[in-house]
């Protein structure tokens, strides 16, 4: 069984929405592409490459997919083995591409006999709406986030109401010199309740 591992870049209150530039996704009238810009700096620049260089499979919504395609077999020197990966894509629009080692499925099911398959672990980045899908019927093994220090407002989040109570356990953190921290969380177990101080 792979693991399905999302890594996502998030404000304070939960925002992952285009953190990569102004036009990666400025849907729904977002107009703070690129907020995390302000924040690189050389840790955190080294974590990220880090998890570029794991040898993976990836899980892409529609959206967060068209953007790949659109820069990403052009600058395969920025991200060893991205071209070589699979990129298994959710979506019901389209079943096409002409990047290469590309397929397209359909379903949850789909989805778990992915999971249940052989081969490298499956990253997820972006795909806000495929996240919230796959949080929902707790099909996440660990979360990979780079939690930025600032307020957004609106914009897509990473969790939502959907989202099924579960415990994780920090597995490694550090905290960059600009305030981000990053955190790597497992899938743990169900939710505990107590009284604090009892």
């Amino acid at each position: 069984m792979r693991k399905i591992i999302v890594l996502s870049f998030i404000s304070l209150d939960g925002v992952m929405q285009a953190p990569g530039g102004p036009e990666e996704d400025p849907s729904e009238g977002f107009k703070y592409g690129g907020w995390s810009a302000p924040f690189d700096d050389e840790v955190g620049g080294r974590v990220v490459q880090k998890e570029l260089e794991q040898p993976s499979d990836y899980l892409l919504g529609r959206k967060t997919f068209e953007i790949w395609e659109s820069f990403w077999p052009e600058h395969a020197d920025i991200w060893p083995g991205i071209n070589d990966g699979k990129k298994y894509v959710m979506s019901n629009t389209i079943n096409k591409s002409g990047w290469k080692n590309t397929a397209f499925i359909e379903s949850l099911e789909d989805i778990k006999k992915l999971k249940n398959s052989d081969g490298f672990d499956i990253q997820v980045w972006g795909s806000s709406k495929l996240v919230k899908l796959l949080l929902k019927n707790d099909l996440v093994d660990e979360l990979s986030l780079k939690i930025h220090p600032l307020i957004l407002g609106k914009g897509k989040k990473l969790f939502d109401e959907g989202s099924i109570p579960a415990t994780y356990t920090l597995t490694e953190s550090l905290v960059t010199p600009s305030g981000v921290i990053i955190a790597k969380y497992k899938r743990a177990g169900e939710v505990e309740t107590g009284t604090m101080g009892a």
